[in-house]
């Protein structure tokens, strides 16, 4: 008898419901545990992955094998599809039982475990899925939702079982590199180091030192990269559990009380985004088709299906003649990580000075976002491209950006060097310059759009739609279903998701400065 234990983006072994799950199973009926991983080639191909997000999940399953070694057990790799290797594997030591967390990913990952759930009952092979985090699979309803995460949050953390049986004659099998999963190659030089031992680094040097100016540094570019804490592709990928990063950050918030230095508040927003990761990612978990649908399907058909080629490669590319917007491409496609106000930034600008549909522009960023979680990333694709009829229009000015999160011109300097002569007076907006004739259209594009007249054009387009009872009615809906409510000790009250305000209150945030 054998359990097969499949790991998905739940990449570690300390506080694992499945592998906890799993242990006390083994020790009920005394069967075998055997850890697998499936490397699906089919999935590595798909428009919203890349070799980034690879080379960080393998160094992520490098150290997940190491870790279950010292436990005992071998960690089985595989490529294929799932379901076959799953069968294969299945029969090879004769499975009674199939164990896994509840994975909320994209579109392909659900229709996956629809083939894998329909298999196992085929096989007369149970499957139990363990929640790893706040998000809840068959939520009939968001009342009460916080309360249940708060429960959960404060339960204690699962240690590593040992002990455990193996079934002997495994064939361990070896990570494949980028090229045997036909990916294109992906320079990101400035890329995040994967795995449990990074990811307890970088919490332990946030809570200790990097976090304290953490709610007055995350909103610039400059100053982001380092008082953020980093860890947002550590628990895409799980190698920290959200309950572990929570707990530290309560205990460590506990210790600060009274102190006038900035650490409460920093881990009071701290906290408050780990909240909001799993309220987005619950947006996803309940209609999983905002990946590909509006929230409002008021604004299907609103931008152009096909967006103009022009615009949206040198958007991509960071060539949009914006000096701050490209500075901010450039560092993302170099680091795989950007702060959060420039994800919006990046993103609302795409959406309404460039009119690009959020179905076409949403799979770049994934691909250029180490972190890449799906729950998180298309929800806040829709709210910075104004289709989810629940927030207000929110259309970012590129220049003030500019003004307000590098005031000196340093980061633009840094990723945009073509615009080296430009004086700083001028390097936000190097079209008033005297000397732009001989820059613009030759070392560096001349912007694509005027900022002012795209965003007035783009405003009245989007509020355009919200006329009508027939929108309300939908709008009201919509909230019913998906905006966070706040609780008192009273019946909770529905409110819409918050609007972009000052980063200690904000959601603003693709990445929600994890």
């Amino acid at each position: 008898m054998t359990i097969l234990l499949w790991f998905k983006r739940d990449l570690r072994v300390q506080d694992h419901p499945a592998l906890s799950h799993a242990a006390a199973l083994s020790a009920e009926t005394g069967a075998a545990v055997l850890p697998v991983c499936i490397v699906e080639p089919a999935y590595w191909r798909l428009p919203d992955t890349s070799a980034r997000q690879w080379g960080f999940t393998a160094e992520c399953l490098a150290g997940l094998r190491k870790a279950l070694a010292r436990l005992g057990l071998p960690l089985a790799i595989r490529v294929g599809d799932a379901v076959e290797e799953l069968a294969v594997l299945s029969k090879a030591h004769g499975a009674t039982r199939l164990v896994s967390h509840e994975e909320t990913g994209n579109g392909w990952t659900y229709a996956r475990d629809r083939r894998v759930a329909a298999w196992a009952r085929e096989a007369g092979l149970p499957w139990d899925e363990l929640g790893q985090s706040g998000v809840v699979r068959r939520l009939a309803s968001r009342d009460g939702w916080a309360g249940r995460r708060e429960r959960w949050l404060r339960q204690p953390r699962l240690a590593p079982p040992g002990g455990l049986p193996t079934p002997g004659g495994v064939e361990p099998g070896r990570l494949p590199s980028a090229a045997d999963l036909g990916l294109a190659p992906d320079p990101c030089p400035g890329r995040q180091a994967g795995g449990r031992a990074e990811a307890e680094r970088l919490l332990e040097s946030f809570l200790a030192e990097r976090g304290r100016t953490y709610r007055k540094d995350m909103s610039s570019p400059l100053t982001g990269e380092r008082a953020c804490s980093r860890l947002s592709p550590h628990l895409a990928l799980g190698t920290l559990s959200v309950r572990e990063a929570h707990q530290a950050a309560l205990a460590r918030k506990q210790a600060a009380q009274g102190r006038r230095d900035g650490w409460a508040g920093a881990l009071a927003s701290f906290a408050s985004r780990l909240a909001w990761r799993d309220h987005f990612m619950q947006k996803l978990e309940d209609q999983p088709d905002i990946e590909h649908a509006c929230l409002h399907p008021a604004y299907e058909g609103l931008r152009p299906a096909e967006p103009e080629p022009a615009r949206l490669a040198a958007w991509q590319r960071g060539e949009t003649g914006l000096p701050f917007v490209d500075a901010c491409m450039r560092y993302l496609a170099a680091t795989g990580w950007l702060n959060f106000r420039m994800r919006s930034m990046l993103m609302a600008v795409a959406s309404y000075h460039l009119w690009l549909d959020w179905r076409a522009t949403g799979p770049h960023l994934a691909r250029l976002f180490t972190d890449y979680e799906p729950g998180i990333h298309w929800s806040q694709v829709q709210m910075q491209s104004g289709t989810t009829g629940m927030n207000t229009v929110r259309i970012y000015n590129p220049v003030k950006q500019g003004h307000d999160q590098d005031p000196s011109g340093a980061f633009i300097r840094a990723w945009v060097p073509e615009l080296s002569e430009v004086p700083d007076r001028y390097l936000q907006e190097p079209w008033l310059w005297e000397g732009a004739g001989r820059l613009l259209g030759r070392a560096y594009p001349a912007p694509l759009v005027d900022v002012k007249a795209a965003a007035k054009a783009a405003s009245a387009k989007v509020w355009g739609v919200r006329k009508g009872a027939a929108f309300r009615a939908e709008a009201d809906r919509i909230v019913t279903r998906h905006a966070s409510r706040k609780e008192a000790g009273v019946p909770m009250r529905f409110r819409r998701d918050p609007e972009p305000r000052p980063p200690q209150r904000t959601p603003d945030q693709l990445k929600l400065d994890l």
